[in-house]
């Protein structure tokens, strides 16, 4: 049976905004992709700052639970590392409107329509069960 990550996404729009967010008391970028694909907080480092140089530290963090897609066929339900700002990373889920991630400044979880106006740094695919 397929998983519809797309949907989970969608059930966590208004959800409040946190920094390091795990849980019912907010999520960040990565509690939204943590609680969308049911992956354990604790297998994700939460010592992070908002800003920094620490990509490559993010995309091996996604390939432990990803395969990596090409950017050209990203699909609803993958997740889109982004890049926000100068060393300034983020992450959301593709839907078929648009895109759900954490709004640090609107202080939720939102699905912004459209395709994100940052540019799109990888695409990752849940990996199958095995």
């Amino acid at each position: 049976m397929k998983i519809d990550y797309a949907a989970r996404a969608r059930a966590l729009v208004g959800t409040r905004f946190r920094v390091q967010g795990r849980g019912d008391d907010g999520l960040d970028c990565i509690g939204v992709i943590l609680a969308t694909f049911e992956i354990p907080p604790a297998s994700v480092r939460h010592d992070y700052s908002l800003r920094g140089d620490h990509l490559h530290e993010i995309r091996e963090a996604l390939e432990d639970h990803f395969r990596r897609v090409p950017r050209s066929h990203v699909r609803t339900g993958d997740v889109m590392l982004l890049q926000a700002g100068e060393r300034q990373f983020h992450l959301a889920v593709k839907t078929a409107q648009g895109f759900v991630h954490a709004h640090a400044n609107i202080r939720r979880v939102v699905e912004t329509p459209g395709e994100p106006n940052w540019p799109l740094l990888g695409a990752y695919r849940k990996r199958r069960s095995r």
